[in-house]
């Protein structure tokens, strides 16, 4: 469903000529004459919406991810499925019979996690699940056996500095949102090394777990000491805490084998429909390619690329060709901090003011509940209007602010973002774990 929320804007969004949506608070028409021909789009989006939900392309975006996850599976940074992955989805994207399908460039991190385990040998031997987390460096071959300091933020931690020295640090951190909690991933491997910790584990964040410890990036810092770094599950973060509460020592033995390579080459792969009366203006809709090694990436960001490549198929079955170029960009290596997005927008960031809009999917493929949007606030009295369209599958709200890793260097210079909204299978907030595969149930 969350393809058909796309293409709507991607349709109808372009054909106001010669508008823009951000820098300019003034319209060539009246906001009442924009409305009436937003209300024109009535009948399109009935088709679009009968194409995508009933017609021949029912299912087709999940199927073509299924087929795509099944084939080349996990997609890291630097690896060679990453490689294999480019190169299928150019071939699809040209086959599908999209227009300048090319590849441009791109240096991105490589690293590998290699082999890693932690047990418990105090105050009873039990194996700790673990995923060391990306950049993290190795332990020493023989590893590392040190008692256990749990805490459950960095201001307990910085109180308990004198304790921490020479330990292994636990992060039990209550999970509040994604947004806020993640910074224990990404700071606690530095927070730790600052006084004195020889490692850190954190606490996986996730609003539930089923003993699965997630991935992610983590950031290190030039004057800090680097540590190992590895999340495990919420169960056995929970069960330090306890233990730690009663005042009962806890010994734990790492032992990580990760490598950081020199910088690989990579692609950001890129395919249009270009627009019929403006074809230097813009409409972005894009998807991360790469993944973490643990799964297939079917939901990070799987879902997103295939969601936003079946956007512009609906367009070109259906024969529309808008006034602006619609570009689909599947962006590498963003799981390593948006590291393709960035230089893609270094490279084009000179035409910036051709940029309408840019349109980010990367929160998995659930039922969309509405749409965030950053832009001036006659732009989204636009949106609200445009979502009218969408009242035949009830997605009809617009929130404050996009959010997205490889669009915010646009949104931060002026231009409009979006991204759908969606409501999560059982409250799931995370997905980069070895326990989430692609099911059909879950679309």
């Amino acid at each position: 469903m969350k393809y058909v929320f796309l293409i709507l804007f991607m349709n109808s969004l372009p054909q106001y000529a010669g508008m823009s949506l951000r820098r300019d608070d003034s319209y060539p028409k009246t906001f009442e004459d924009i409305k009436n021909e937003i209300a024109g789009y009535t009948g399109i989006a009935k088709a679009i919406i009968d194409l995508a939900v009933h017609g021949k392309a029912q299912n087709r975006s999940y199927e073509r991810l299924a087929v795509f996850a099944d084939t080349i599976g996990p997609r890291l940074s630097g690896s060679k499925n990453l490689d294999a992955a480019i190169k299928y989805m150019f071939s699809a994207l040209r086959e599908d019979g999209l227009e300048n399908v090319h590849l441009e460039p791109v240096k991105v991190p490589h690293w590998e996690r290699g082999e890693e385990f932690a047990m418990m040998l105090e105050p009873r031997s039990h194996s700790i699940a673990i995923l060391g987390l990306g950049s993290s460096v190795a332990t020493l071959p023989e590893g590392i056996t040190a008692e256990v300091i749990v805490v459950a933020s960095f201001d307990e931690l910085h109180k308990r500095a004198q304790e921490a020295k020479g330990k292994i640090v636990v992060y039990n951190e209550p999970f509040i949102s994604y947004g806020e909690t993640v910074r224990y991933r990404s700071q606690g491997a530095v927070e730790a090394a600052k006084v004195g910790a020889v490692a850190s584990l954190i606490r996986s964040i996730a609003s539930f777990s089923i003993h699965s410890p997630h991935t992610g990036w983590q950031d290190y810092q030039p004057d800090v000491p680097q540590i190992p770094t590895a999340c495990i599950s919420v169960e056995d973060a929970e069960m330090m805490s306890r233990m730690s509460f009663r005042g009962t020592k806890i010994v734990v033995h790492l032992k990580m084998g990760a490598k950081t390579y020199p910088d690989s080459p990579s692609f950001n792969t890129v395919a249009e429909i270009v627009g019929s009366k403006y074809p230097e203006q813009i409409v972005l809709v894009s998807g991360h390619l790469d993944s973490w090694d643990v799964g297939q990436g079917a939901m990070d960001d799987g879902g997103g690329v295939f969601i936003s490549w079946e956007a512009l198929s609906l367009i070109k079955d259906l024969g529309l060709r808008p006034k602006r170029t619609l570009r689909l960009v599947l962006w590498t290596a963003e799981e390593q901090g948006g590291i393709g997005a960035k230089q893609y927008y270094q490279l084009h960031k000179e035409n910036i003011s051709n940029f309408d809009i840019v349109m980010e999917s990367d929160e998995g493929t659930f039922k969309p509940s509405g749409l965030g949007f950053t832009g001036n606030a006659k732009a989204r009295d636009i949106m609200k209007e445009i979502m009218t369209l969408l009242q035949p599958i009830n997605i009809t709200d617009v929130y404050d602010n996009a959010d997205g890793t490889d669009i915010d260097y646009w949104m931060r210079d002026g231009v409009p973002g979006e991204h759908a909204l969606q409501v999560p299978a059982c409250g799931m907030t995370s997905v980069n774990t070895s326990g989430f595969i692609i099911l059909k149930g879950t679309r």
